[in-house]
């Protein structure tokens, strides 16, 4: 049966409250658990370990924020954008190097996955942002800005990476909110317009020379 006239389409051509797998990555501390941890409507999963001597030579144990603890194997949360008829399902990736197998377990089926970096230790990010841009999981990233933390344009940061054109750079404070849902809205509209450019590219068939 069609539906009512009156009834608003969702955006971006889903249909309504479709569940879709979006992931937060980056280095140690730089704000994964806190990102998810702000915009989740439902009590985060966290799955945080305290940080010991007994990690030096095995764990990065030192950033820019101090920090007490490492997620060992994901952080979890859910938001819902009822006007786009979407429920993201956010998985944060563990930050330390002995647990990055984990990342191709939280990434497959992701629509999409939001790197985060941090400017005051910029160099830190390549690797992240290394490994998704040899996935085919569409990305984009948040530079996400710490009170002191050196202020720079999006396109700087752009360059800075080396990121390819196409790559979306945004501005962010992992603690608020809004920045946080502005951020995976971007990300949605980036993985989709991908997603809807991909299917318009036609299937190359069999070669019908091959046959004659």
């Amino acid at each position: 049966m069609a539906s009512s006239a009156s009834e608003p389409a969702p955006a971006y051509g889903i249909h309504r409250m479709t569940p879709v797998r979006l992931v937060v990555g980056g280095p140690f501390g730089v704000g994964k658990t806190t990102f998810i941890s702000t915009v989740s409507e439902t009590e985060p999963l966290r799955t945080e370990e305290r940080l010991t001597m007994a990690g030096v030579g095995t764990d990065h144990l030192r950033g820019p924020e101090p920090k007490a603890t490492t997620t060992v194997l994901l952080d979890f949360g859910r938001i819902t954008l009822a006007d786009q008829g979407l429920i993201l399902l956010l998985y944060g990736t563990p930050g330390q190097q002995r647990f990055r197998f984990l990342w191709d377990d939280l990434t497959g089926g992701a629509l999409g996955a939001v790197v985060l970096v941090d400017t005051r230790d910029l160099a830190s990010g390549f690797d992240a942002v290394s490994y998704f841009e040899s996935s085919p999981v569409p990305f984009v990233i948040a530079v996400n800005e710490f009170d002191g933390a050196g202020r720079y344009t999006a396109d700087e940061i752009h360059h800075a990476l080396q990121l390819d054109p196409g790559v979306p750079v945004l501005l962010c404070d992992a603690r608020h909110p809004a920045s946080a849902r502005h951020v995976l809205h971007a990300l949605v509209r980036h993985s989709l317009t991908l997603a809807r450019a991909r299917a318009r590219v036609p299937h190359a068939g069999p070669d019908r020379k091959a046959h004659r």
